[in-house]
């Protein structure tokens, strides 16, 4: 792809070298090739990246005075971002190879163009496959499963019924989407717990991407609904009824229970807990092993934006390393009397 046309498409400008120069490719100061691109984002790093064999540097301008000569260099006031994006309009596309005569597909099943079916998949009666999506091998996609185009399904992850996934959702090897929220009610007399009904839905949106082994539970009697553009690590829960907004960062081993809901734009920490019924405001930083109490809610009003909440309950970070302060005064004091 030329540099020109990468411009074009994510913005900058070429302070120095050819429009018509090649990129074939991503890479770190220390791998990359001379047909590659890689970013800086403060003076140390240019000048490494500027001294690297890359063909084309993208940087924030000003971090340099000069650049090598042979150096295409682009500047943007976001490289990590523009990188990022390069890296995906260079990554070459899979070839769609259509059915694998393994896989199991339903009679009823509707398969947009250009859909691949991987090894033993199994595509369920009235499910709907969207245009240039990929279903990878194993992977189980339930009755009446609607997934959006150019989506990808990595293997044995488990789509169950009533769960509707937007555009280009990943969803990574393991997850399971949909499958009954954990709801009992108990017989006072017997002490036998018999279970809440599990017949609500699942809405995925668009750009949402699923880590390995997550699991998100569908509504009891309504929806459970992930916001466009979240990304969830691995290894998270997210319980029935729960509504995640929309650009939320969600870490590794997080738990959030039952008819919680969470902003948008918020980013939760690794092993955090979350109780049923709470709610996170826009934009609430959780720091790790951070714990919000059943039926709380967190917000940043009065809060400094990006302040990290920490601690059960979750509170501001400061506040949190002042009372550990204190105690620790305490306790040292108790000592010496």
């Amino acid at each position: 792809m030329k540099l020109g046309e990468l411009i074009e498409a994510l913005g900058g400008k070429v302070a120095q070298g050819r429009l018509d120069f090649v990129v074939e490719g991503v890479n770190s100061s220390a791998l990359a090739a001379p047909s590659e691109v890689i970013f800086a984002e403060n003076a140390a790093s240019a000048a490494k990246a500027l001294d690297s064999r890359a063909g084309a540097v993208v940087l924030r301008a000003g971090l340099v005075e000069t650049y090598p000569q042979d150096k295409c260099v682009v500047e943007t006031g976001q490289p990590r971002l523009w990188f990022a994006r390069a890296a995906r309009l260079l990554a070459p596309a899979p070839l769609a190879t259509g059915v694998h005569p393994s896989a199991v597909v339903g009679e009823d099943a509707w398969l947009g163009e250009k859909v691949t079916i991987g090894p033993c998949a199994v595509i369920g009666e009235k499910a709907l496959i969207g245009a240039g999506s990929r279903i990878e091998a194993g992977a189980v996609i339930g009755e009446g499963v609607h997934i959006g185009e150019g989506c990808r399904i990595y293997p044995r992850a488990v789509l169950y019924p009533g769960t509707t996934l937007g555009n280009r959702v990943v969803v990574h090897a393991g997850a399971v989407l949909g499958a009954d929220g954990f709801g009992y009610v108990r017989d006072s007399a017997s002490g036998a717990y018999t279970q809440f009904p599990q017949q609500g839905t699942l809405l995925i949106e668009d750009d949402v991407e699923i880590g390995a082994n997550t699991t998100i539970d569908r509504g009891a009697l309504q929806q459970t609904k992930i916001g466009r553009g979240t990304k969830f690590d691995n290894l998270i829960h997210v319980g029935h009824n729960c509504e995640i907004g929309e650009d939320v960062i969600l870490v590794a081993l997080t738990g959030i229970s039952g008819s919680s809901t969470v902003g948008n734009g918020a980013v939760i920490a690794g092993q955090v807990g979350i109780g049923d019924h709470a709610h996170i405001g826009p934009g609430v930083i959780l720091g790790g092993q951070a714990g919000v109490l059943s039926g709380k809610t967190v917000t940043n009003k009065g809060l400094k934006p990006g302040t990290v909440l920490w601690g059960t309950p979750a509170r501001p970070l400061m506040q949190v390393l002042r009372e550990m302060a204190v105690v620790a005064r305490l306790a040292k004091g108790s000592r010496k009397a």
